[in-house]
C-alpha cells in the first residue's frame, strides 16, 4: 500500500509475468477445444448439445465462409441475438479468425441496432430468430451479409462471393478435410496484445452510444483473473448456467469465455431469464458457480426462501442459542438448494446487493460475494472470494489492475474511482473527445463512480456519477436516453427516471402553464402521461420500459449548472 496526498493506491500484480506475451488469448480457446475434444461444451437449455469437437467443426466452417467471402483480419462482425450455442460459436469464430467482434444486445430496438452496426462499419451481421423478424437490411448499407444464427443460413447477401461460399460451404469443408477433422487441424489466429478484439457499445442510442475498444491484452488479462480466482474452485466438466447477456462484458467474461476455457459444460437459456426460469434451471443443472445481478438473487430469496422461514416458529428457534446453529444450517441448505445446491459461491455485480438480503446471507454463512467493473475494463476491476468478502464492499483490485480514489481522505470521504492496468480499454471507437474525457495521460480510467476504500484495499461504492441503472437481467440502463425521449412528449416539461426495485419509474414535472391554459385537471394530466408511457415503451428495449409515470407539482431541484439533483429523488 502506498499513501499519497489526496489518493490511496491499491494494486494486484500478475503472477503470469513469466508467461506474458507467450500465450495469446485465442490460444486458450484453442487449447480448451483440443483438451476437451469429446466432452460436452454448449447446450441450449432443454435443447441440443454441442461437444467441443462440434464447436471446433462449426468454427472451422465459419472460417471457411469468412475467408471465401473476402472477410479480412480486422474487419468488423456484429452479433445480435439471445444467448445460444450458435451465438457462442459465431463469437469464437470471429475472434479466432482475427476479425473484430461487435456484440449487440438483442433487446435493442431496430434503430439502435442500425446505429451500432453502421457506426462500427460491420461487414457481417449474425442475428437470432427474434431479431431477424424486426430488422431491415436496407438500413445498414455497408453490410455485405446478414447470417441467421440458428442454422448460419443467409438472410441477406450483397456479395456474390459470400453467396457462393455459403451455398458451397459443405463442399469446401469436405475438400479441405476429405477424411476427418481432428484436433491437430485446430489452429487459430495468434493475437498480439494490442490487437483490437472487440467493440462493445455502452448503449444503442445516437448521441449516447460509445463503442468501447477492447484489446486482446484486456481480454487475456480478464481471463487470467478468472484462471487465478475462479478456476481452482470449478471442476472441469461442471455445469455452468449462462443467464447474463453474453453481449454484455460481465456475462461474456464471467459466465461464458472463462468457463469455456476451463472445459466446463455451458447452458444457455435462449430466452429472457425470469427468476422462476433461473430457479428451475439451477435445480436441473446444479451449476458450479452462480454469476448474477443482485435483483435476480433478491427475487429468488424473497419468493422461494423468506415465505418458508419467516414464521413464528422459525423466529423463535433462531433466538434459542441451543438450536440457533442447527436452524441456520438448515436455512443455509434451503438457500443453497434454491441455486442448485452445488455452487462454490454466488458472485453479484453491476449494482449493490440489497442490504437486507446481504445481511441475511451472511448471517447463515452463505458463500456470496460482489465484484465491480465497467465495460471499459472488459469488465473486471475489483473482486474478492466469498471467504474474504467484506459486507458492503465489492472486493479488492483484481489481477493486473490498480485502483485509486481521488479524495482528501479516501478511507472516509468518497471520491472518484480511478483504475489502471491491462484490463483498461484502448478508447472509444471513432470518438477521441469522449476517450480523452475518461482516459488521462497516465492511463488512468476515470470511472465516474464515487467510493471509499478500506486500509486493506476493499472498495465501497458510495454513489454513481454516471447515473447508470441496472436492468433486472443485467443490462445497463442509461436514464438520460429515456429522459431525452420523454421530455419531447406531450405536456412534459422535464423528467427523471428512477429505479424502484426492478421497476423503472418516470417522475415528470408537466407543462403547468399550458395545462392551466387548456383547463386540464390532474386526472387529465395523468391520462396524458399514461398515453406517453405506452408510446415511449413502444420504442424502447424491454429492459428500459417504464412501469409508471408519476406527476410532480414543482420543478426538480437544480445545481448551478441547471442539472437536476438526481440523488434527491432516488428514494421518493
Amino acid at each position: 500500500m502506498q499513501l499519497r496526498k489526496e489518493i490511496i493506491i491499491f494494486a494486484r500484480k500478475s503472477y503470469f509475468c513469466a508467461m506474458e506475451f507467450i500465450k495469446s488469448f485465442n490460444s486458450y480457446i484453442e487449447d480448451s477445444i483440443k483438451d476437451n475434444w469429446d466432452k460436452d461444451a454448449l447446450t441450449d437449455y432443454l435443447g441440443t448439445t454441442l461437444q467441443y469437437h462440434d464447436v471446433a467443426r462449426k468454427i472451422e466452417k465459419l472460417h471457411i465462409l469468412f475467408e471465401n467471402s473476402g472477410l479480412k483480419r480486422g474487419d468488423k462482425v456484429a452479433l445480435c441475438g439471445r444467448n445460444s450455442s450458435s451465438w457462442a460459436v459465431a463469437f469464437f469464430a470471429t475472434l479466432t479468425y482475427g476479425a473484430v467482434a461487435v456484440p449487440v444486445q438483442s433487446e435493442f430496438t431496430p434503430d439502435q441496432i442500425y446505429n451500432i452496426v453502421n457506426h462500427s462499419e460491420a461487414k457481417l451481421l449474425f442475428v437470432g430468430d427474434v431479431v431477424a423478424t424486426t430488422i431491415d437490411g436496407e438500413q445498414m448499407p455497408a453490410l455485405e451479409g446478414i447470417i441467421y444464427l440458428p442454422d448460419f443460413s443467409l438472410i441477406m447477401s450483397r456479395s456474390e462471393a459470400l453467396t457462393y461460399a455459403r451455398e458451397n460451404l459443405n463442399a469446401m469443408f469436405g475438400k479441405k478435410y476429405p477424411k476427418f477433422f481432428h484436433p491437430e487441424h485446430v489452429e487459430y489466429f495468434k493475437d498480439a496484445p494490442d490487437d483490437l478484439a472487440l467493440i462493445n457499445y455502452t448503449s444503442g442510442t445516437t448521441g449516447f452510444s460509445k463503442g468501447v475498444m477492447l484489446s486482446y491484452r484486456s481480454m487475456r488479462s480478464n481471463l487470467e483473473w478468472a484462471i487465478s480466482d475462479l478456476k481452482p474452485h470449478i471442476k472441469a466438466g461442471s455445469n455452468i448456467l449462462c443467464m447474463l447477456p453474453m453481449a454484455h462484458m460481465y456475462g461474456m467474461v464471467c459466465e461464458f469465455i472463462s468457463e469455456f476455457t476451463f472445459g466446463n459444460h455451458l447452458y444457455f437459456l435462449t430466452r429472457l431469464p425470469s427468476p422462476s426460469l433461473i430457479a428451475q434451471a439451477c435445480a436441473d443443472l446444479h451449476p458450479a458457480i452462480i454469476v448474477a445481478v443482485p435483483l435476480v438473487v433478491e427475487k429468488i430469496i424473497r419468493k422461494n426462501i423468506f415465505p418458508r422461514i419467516q414464521n413464528k416458529a422459525t423466529r423463535m428457534l433462531l433466538k434459542m442459542p441451543v438450536v440457533n446453529k442447527k436452524v441456520k444450517e438448515k436455512i443455509r441448505s434451503l438457500v443453497m438448494d434454491a441455486f442448485g445446491g452445488n455452487a462454490y459461491e454466488i458472485i453479484t455485480g453491476g449494482a449493490a446487493l440489497n442490504k437486507e438480503i446481504e445481511d441475511f446471507l451472511l448471517s447463515i454463512d452463505f458463500p456470496v460475494t460482489s465484484g465491480y467493473g465497467a465495460t471499459e475494463c472488459g469488465p473486471m476491476v475489483t473482486y474478492s472470494d466469498y471467504k474474504d468478502f467484506v459486507p458492503g464492499s465489492c472486493g479488492t483490485a483484481v489481477l493486473n489492475m490498480e485502483i485509486k480514489i481521488q479524495s482528501p481522505d479516501p478511507l472516509n470521504i468518497p471520491g472518484e474511482v480511478l483504475t489502471k492496468g491491462e484490463n483498461v480499454m484502448l478508447g472509444y471507437y471513432k470518438n477521441e473527445e469522449a476517450t480523452k474525457e475518461v482516459l488521462d495521460a497516465e492511463g488512468w480510467y476515470h470511472t465516474g463512480d464515487l467510493a471509499t476504500i478500506s486500509e486493506d484495499g476493499h472498495l465501497f461504492i458510495r454513489g454513481r456519477i454516471k447515473n447508470m441503472l441496472l436492468g433486472s437481467n443485467g443490462q445497463n440502463v442509461y436514464p438520460e436516453e429515456i429522459e431525452d425521449k420523454l421530455n419531447s412528449m406531450t405536456m412534459v416539461s422535464e423528467s427523471i427516471i428512477v429505479q424502484r426495485g426492478d421497476k423503472l419509474v418516470g417522475l415528470v414535472y408537466p407543462e403547468m402553464d399550458e395545462a392551466k391554459a387548456m383547463g386540464f385537471s390532474t386526472e387529465d394530466l395523468e391520462d396524458i402521461m399514461e398515453q406517453n408511457r405506452l408510446e415511449l415503451n413502444g420504442i424502447l428495449p424491454s429492459f428500459c420500459r417504464l412501469s409508471s409515470i408519476e406527476l410532480r407539482d414543482e420543478e426538480f431541484a437544480k445545481t448551478p449548472k441547471r442539472s437536476i439533483k438526481r440523488y434527491l429523488y432516488q428514494n421518493v
